[in-house]
């Protein structure tokens, strides 16, 4: 949900913003504003996604305010100037609203911002993945750096942890089903029952195997649609 404030002079206006906004699910009004000066207070006691910003206020404009912001949020100009328009959108704002503006154009602008939140969001957000590990190698235990791995070998109840730093297999006690579950979603591909590929270390494909530099790994015929994501 995007927390955001009305910044306009005008009461009219104020309360039809505040309407809109409390019909859209995604949106959650902070403060109404009347000016840019009140709108400054309330961004820097509260955490504000989005402004709905009239330009032209008595005292300080909404391009002004705009300008004085290091780092503004998510910005959609609602105003009755046209001529404005040029200068809001080199000021990378979200979309610009003429007034008077039907609920249907107001939601439009309301859309494109919430996709820029949630591109923001992702963009922002940490990159999930498995923590490194230790496995048990004849009575030691061995760090396993996850970034390192390039394919898993399964030997039964034991398997063979090929890594890039190694010319050496690093062979321990466990099933390839518990080390798939140790490692991150969707970063390994299994290409056959018995091996677990790490997809960033593919450097080819062929019919029947998977390459990384010289070394084939096999790809059964059961297997095969795991492949396709990577195209």
């Amino acid at each position: 949900m995007m927390r955001c404030i009305v910044v306009d002079d005008e009461q009219l206006v104020r309360e039809l913003l505040e309407d809109n906004i409390r019909q859209i699910p995604f949106l959650q009004l902070i403060k109404a504003c009347k000016n840019a000066l009140e709108a400054i207070d309330v961004l820097q006691s509260e955490a504000v996604d989005l402004v709905f910003l009239d330009i032209q206020m008595p005292g300080l404009s909404g391009l002004q305010f705009l300008q004085s912001l290091n780092e503004p949020p998510l910005i959609i100009l609602v105003t009755a100037y046209e001529k404005y328009a040029l200068e809001g959108f080199n000021l990378n704002v979200v979309d610009y609203i003429l007034k008077p503006f039907s609920f249907e154009r107001f939601l439009k602008a309301a859309n494109r911002a919430n996709e820029l939140f949630k591109l923001k969001q992702l963009k922002a957000a940490p990159t999930t993945g498995a923590p490194d590990f230790f496995v048990n190698v004849e009575y030691t235990l061995v760090k396993i750096v996850v970034s390192d791995i390039e394919y898993v070998e399964g030997l039964k109840d034991y398997i063979k942890i090929h890594l890039s730093s190694s010319p050496k297999p690093v062979l321990t006690h466990m099933t390839i089903k518990a080390i798939e579950e140790k490692l991150p979603s969707g970063a390994f591909i299994r290409t056959h029952k018995s091996f677990l590929v790490a997809a960033s270390k593919i450097t080819s494909i062929k019919r029947d195997f998977v390459c990384i530099h010289e070394k084939e790994i096999p790809v059964s015929e059961f297997y095969k649609e795991n492949l396709k994501g990577l195209f």
